[in-house]
Parts: C-alpha cells; structure tokens; sequence
C-alpha cells in the first residue's frame, strides 16, 4: 500500500500532537483537583492552548488541517447542545421564560451597544450586542452533568434559558450578520429547516424499528449506532456550509434530530458512547485551537484590556437580569442568581460572531480581543460562582424541587 508523506498532505505533525497532549493535561488536572476546586476543563484548554500558542511557547500553531479538526469539534459541541434540549420537558414555562428572557437581552445588548457605538468605542452595535445576548450552553453541559444539575428541576430552566440563548444568537448569525441579503437565507434556511424535519421524522420511524438491532451494536466493533450518528452530524454541518448557512447549525439540529428519534428509549450507553467520541477527542480540538488562535497580543493594550472589564460585566448585565427579573415566580432568589451566572456564561459564539465582525470591519480588533477574553473569564468564573449558589440553596431548601409539569406553571 502506498503512503504518502505527511510533508505531501501538509499536516504539521508536531501542532497537532501539542494539541492532543495539552487535552490530555487538561482532563489529568481536573481528574487530579477536588472537585469543587476543579476549573472548567474547556478553560483549561483555552489556558493552554495560548500558552502552546505562537505568542508565548510557539509549540504549535494551526493550519487548514488543524482547523478541520476545530470545526468538526464545533459541530459536536453544538450536536451535545441541540441534544441536550428535550422539548417535552421544557415546554410550556420553562421554554417561555427561556425566549422572553433572550429577547429581553438582545434589547439590553442592542440599547447598549447603541451607546457604546455613538461613543466611538465600538464600531456596531449589531454585531457586539449580538456576541453579548449569547449564552454557552453547549460548554456549560459538561459542567452541569458532572454536577448532576441537567436533570434537576433548575437544570430545566437553565436548559430552556441556555437553549434560546445558543439557537437565537445562531440564527442572527445565519440570516443577519453573515450574510448580505437576509431574505435569500431565509428561504435557504427554511429549505434546510423542511429537510431536517424529513430527516427527523424519518430517524423516529428506524429508530423505533430498529433500535433492537442498533442496541446489539453497542459493545460491537462496528459501532453502527455511534457511526450513523456522526454521519448525521458531519452530514448536516457539511449541508449547512455548503448551503452558505452557519455550521453551528448543522451541528445544533443534529443534536435535536438525534434527541427526537431516541424518544423513549433507553439510551445511557449510547449517550456514553457519545460523550466519549465528542468530549474525548473532537471538542478539546475545538477549545484548544481557539486558545492557539488568541490574539494576545491585541490584548496588551491598556484600551483591550479596558474592554475586557466591560465586557464581563455587561455579560451579567445583559444575560443576567432577564434571570433576575423573570424567573421571581418559580425559582428561589438564590437559584435566580445562580441562573444569571449561568446564563452570562460565554464563549463559542462570541468567538465565530468577533471572527465574522473583525473579517468584514465591523469590529476592531481590541473590541474583539475585549470580547473573546471577556468570555473567556466567564467560562471560568460564572460557572464557579453558579455551582457555589446552587449549592448553598440546595442546603437551605433540603434539595432541588421535582421537575416542572410541561405547560404547568410552579
């Protein structure tokens, strides 16, 4: 068989080992940290990322191969965000609160940006107040699950608050802000929407006939489930690209076909199986090279480093006060400040919403580098700051409440 050299294929080898090696670093401290002093593993890949980056140790740098391997990393972590979003469970109040309090943000984000931008120190307000009104959920998941918060009654409605916070912000990103004529990817968009309900309501009917025969590949080398379940999501971020949509789409919708067709069944080893392939390989790509990408040096500036302090606390300001304001009737004031943490969680989407804005000079680049390193501290610090919350309510109160009725108000 003939191999070609990786010279003629032009992958930087070394890059791409540093890359695998600061993700298994990454799981080692966290393994090795007590558990309440652990940091976010997808922060530490950002940390060591920048350290191994250009700008510091130069180990590594990225290149289109690397890059391939950072968007299909994207795409898993949107396919567990889409996923993770059980509409059966979060419909009715969960769900309304969860998209008023969005647009509530984007008013904030928006009236904000406004002022900032007659001030001169933004260029528009559309693509910063856009970055800001984001919520990271998809990066939030594997800090809820290991804490066991996904399933309780609060995990329901940072759910429902995190979901509009991803798929609204995605949706600007599609029909607004990448791209010159919004109506003509409206009826893409809607062409691509009419082709993934096919495909959902085509992966429930083989689901529910064929799920004995996908169980009894589990433990099996072909894997068949976990196969055509990554066809599916690479498939779908392949069309969304091809169609001029955002990729995190693709990967988004995925995650809700895939939700839909395994309704009812029981599907904890798959689901592991899952987590393995994303969270074990394909997302740290995607959180490392961001960190290998990071302009630090625009961040050197005494004007980046101004904005980054802004852009903190306006993720507060904008994400949180619809948690604090709406949610006063069906959670305690303690959770409600717990969600607002939560939910000024940020990161992958004011990256991909700073990269459009800086390519099409609609941001400066201290703007951006104020953005990005603004939710870069709040993937570290909010998190800890809502774990810390919820705990001292769960104390106070004997534990969390059962799940919320769909459509019932608590």
């Amino acid at each position: 068989m003939l191999a070609l050299p990786l010279a003629e294929i032009e992958v930087d080898a070394g890059s791409f080992f540093a890359i695998v090696v600061v993700a298994a670093v990454s799981a080692i401290i966290v393994a090795a940290v007590p558990k309440r002093f652990a940091p976010p593993v997808v922060v530490l890949e950002l940390i060591l990322g920048i350290l191994i980056g250009p700008e510091i140790l130069d180990f590594a740098k990225t290149d289109d191969f690397i890059n391939f391997f950072s968007n299909l990393g994207l795409g898993m972590l949107f396919f567990f965000a889409g996923y993770e979003i059980d509409f059966d469970r979060i419909r009715g109040v969960p769900m309304k609160l969860g998209a008023w309090g969005w647009v509530l943000s984007v008013a904030l984000a928006y009236g904000i940006g406004g002022i900032l931008a007659a001030a001169g120190i933004i260029v528009s307000f559309l693509y910063t107040g856009s970055a800001m009104a984001t919520t990271a959920i998809g990066t939030l998941i594997p800090i809820l699950r290991d804490n066991g918060e996904l399933k309780t009654r609060f995990g329901t409605y940072l759910l429902a608050a995190g979901g509009a916070g991803e798929f609204g912000p995605i949706l600007l990103v599609t029909l607004v802000l990448s791209t010159a004529n919004p109506i003509h990817e409206s009826i893409i968009l809607l062409g691509f929407v009419a082709l993934a309900l096919v495909l959902a309501m085509g992966s429930v009917r083989y689901a529910w006939r064929g799920w004995p025969a996908l169980e009894r590949t589990f433990e099996a080398s072909s894997q068949l489930a976990v196969r055509v379940t990554v066809v599916l999501v690479f498939g779908l971020v392949l069309l969304a690209g091809e169609l001029g949509l955002d990729i995190l789409l693709g990967g988004f919708v995925a995650g809700m076909i895939t939700r839909l067709a395994l309704k009812g069944q029981e599907v904890k080893i798959f689901e592991s199986k899952l987590t393995a392939v994303g969270f074990g390989f394909f997302v740290p790509f995607f959180f490392v090279t961001s960190g290998i990408a990071f302009d630090l040096a625009a961040l050197g500036s005494a004007e980046a480093i101004g904005k980054l302090v802004m852009f903190f606390a306006l993720f507060l300001v904008v994400r949180g006060a619809p948690a604090l304001l709406l949610y006063r009737g069906v959670l305690s004031a303690r959770d409600r400040a717990a969600l607002a943490f939560y939910s000024a969680t940020e990161l992958p989407l004011v990256v991909a919403i700073t990269t459009i804005a800086t390519e099409t000079g609609n941001m400066k680049t201290s703007t951006a580098a104020g953005l990005v390193g603004a939710a870069m501290l709040s993937t570290l610090v909010f998190p800890f700051v809502g774990l810390a919350l919820r705990k001292k309510s769960e104390q106070e109160e004997g534990g969390d409440s059962p799940l919320p009725q769909p459509g019932l108000a608590t």
